[in-house]
């Protein structure tokens, strides 16, 4: 039985910087254990290959949400990535950590070093920014390239234009001092190449001696002893694999992600007694909080019809679409290299909110009844639209106690009468941001809601028509303080009532971050591997802000 000081389980967005920080002074032995292959896959590197991983289950889990009531009884796709990298190999590529207020909202649950300003010093660690920023803010050395987009469509110089029409400021660096205003996105793309953490941080720690890399290595279970974590099992190649088990003299760590973490514990016997026991789960620790508090953003998008410019749908066809591939085979340029989102929008659903509450997307093309992957033939133009801070929360729940069964996902998308109220504010700015002045050159008309769809009602049947997952689930793993009843982590991410146990990764967001998820993601596996090996936290940086 091969035995290691620590087992990473999940080579994702927070793995990927933990087997590089753990292994980095090469002494201490790390596994790696990833379910999915290697990130050979070359539209896994190509910016624009998102459109393809979205539904290649060889590289996703290709998860499926439960129906409910605000998505009209549909179920809606999940994907997550399952390849070194995790979702950072499949996703938008879009590099926001969020607001100063989703940090400091941590803290004051009682999650003790997790406030903006001590944060801040992993965020600047982790990154090397190519672009605006000021340097309080911002990393410059870090593995992690953050560069701005440098597709510069006129219809996204007009969708800006415009939203300043409506006094929404021009904003230098969203995740800067302040993340209010618009301004084209940043993104996780280097030299025209997909920035994973593989490629930032998992590859070049695998030169080391000390560090094993197993790909499709599905993970079935934790081996318990005492009330300690001591091993993991896993079958190679999937369940017609060999059962391997391995040890750690140290720590497991689990960074499988929102869906994947809170399954394997409940597999294991931890979790809601209740449920494990009604799958035939023997109850190894009785923690009523894994699972609970899933939480995602949820967005409608508003379509037009465009005139008088190309778009990205008429760029991937035909003879265009050769010119393009040229252009990215000789200069790393064009749509090939863009992320699908292009301009990011932050502002508030109404005068009397303090810090915005709406966050909005833009990107001159257009999608089959609104779903990612599939561009239209039509020259078309998206808005999509969310709140940033869901009151509305679901679950993630094993369907029975095969590891290879997908677990039951409800993220209960607006539950709460609050969500639908802000979602409606933003809908209707998504409507009035498509209709300013310095769009109407290529404004031809609304196609999707349309027109006569102007009601609350109209518009929330047309949320719940095509609505969908912004691909952000949290929450899962919940950091609280021992005394929360959902808590399943502390502030050292150790897993409450289990000895060498620890959980890394966005399901252990104890509430929503104003933001895509991916840039804390990292964030937290940085600063997670400063606790495991008992290293002093970085001086608090304090910035100033608004």
């Amino acid at each position: 039985m091969d035995t290691f000081d620590y087992i990473v389980i999940g080579a994702g967005s927070a793995g990927c910087v933990l087997a590089n920080r753990l292994s980095e002074d090469g002494k201490s032995t790390v596994c790696v254990l990833e379910a999915g292959p290697t990130d050979w896959h070359p539209y896994i590197h190509i910016p624009a290959g998102f459109i393809k991983t979205f539904y290649d289950k060889r590289v996703n889990w290709l998860y499926s949400m439960e129906p409910s009531e605000w998505t009209g009884g549909r179920r809606i796709l999940a994907p997550r990535g399952k390849t070194l990298g995790g979702s950072s190999s499949i996703n938008g590529n879009v590099y926001n950590r969020g607001q100063r207020f989703d940090f400091d909202g941590w803290a004051q649950r009682g999650n003790l070093g997790w406030g903006y300003f001590d944060v801040l010093p992993y965020f600047r660690r982790l990154e090397r920014r190519i672009g605006d920023g000021e340097d309080t803010f911002r990393g410059r050395d870090g593995s992690l390239v953050v560069s701005d987009t440098q597709y510069h469509h006129p219809l996204c110089e007009a969708f800006i234009a415009g939203a300043q029409t409506l006094g929404i400021p021009r904003n230098p660096d969203y995740n800067g001092v302040t993340q209010e205003g618009i301004n084209y996105a940043q993104r996780t793309i280097h030299g025209g190449r997909r920035m994973s953490t593989a490629r930032a941080f998992l590859r070049p720690a695998m030169k080391r001696s000390n560090l094993s890399v197993r790909t499709h290595a599905h993970v079935t279970g934790l081996v318990l002893e005492n009330g300690r974590a001591v091993g993991v099992r896993y079958r190679k190649g999937g369940r017609d694999g060999a059962p391997t088990e391995i040890r750690a003299t140290k720590e497991i760590i689990l960074s499988g992600g929102s869906f994947n973490s809170p399954q394997l514990l409940q597999l294991s016997g931890i979790g809601p007694a209740a449920l494990l026991q009604s799958h035939g789960i023997t109850v190894q620790h009785d923690l009523p909080g894994v699972g609970e508090n899933l939480k995602d953003h949820y967005a409608p998008r508003f379509v037009a019809r465009v005139k008088n410019v190309d778009t990205i749908n008429e760029r991937v066809r035909g003879l265009k679409l050769a010119a393009e591939a040229m252009r990215y085979l000789f200069q790393r340029q064009g749509v090939l290299a863009q992320s699908p989102t292009l301009v990011y929008c932050f502002w508030r659903s109404d005068p009397s909110v303090e810090i915005s509450d709406l966050q909005m997307t833009f990107t001159p093309a257009s999608y089959r009844e609104g779903v990612q992957g599939q561009l239209e033939t039509e020259p078309g133009m998206t808005v999509a639209a969310w709140q940033q801070r869901p009151d509305s929360h679901g679950y993630v729940r094993i369907k029975s106690s095969n590891p290879f069964d997908a677990p039951v996902i409800q993220p209960n998308y607006l539950a709460e009468e609050s969500d639908r109220r802000v979602l409606l504010a933003g809908m209707r700015l998504a409507r009035r941001l498509l209709q300013t002045k310095p769009l109407e050159p290529y404004y031809d008309r609304e196609d999707f809601p349309g027109p006569n769809v102007q009601s609350d009602d109209e518009l929330l049947d047309a949320a719940r028509e095509r609505g969908t997952t912004t691909f952000h689930p949290t929450g899962t793993c919940r950091m609280a303080p021992k005394t929360d009843p959902m808590a399943v982590v502390d502030d050292q991410l150790r897993v409450h009532g289990v000895a060498g146990l620890r959980v890394i990764d966005a399901s252990i967001m104890p509430s929503m971050l104003s933001a895509n998820t991916n840039a804390a993601t990292i964030m937290i596996g940085e600063k997670g591997a400063d606790m495991i090996l008992g290293r002093t936290p970085p001086e608090p940086i304090i910035a100033p802000g608004p």
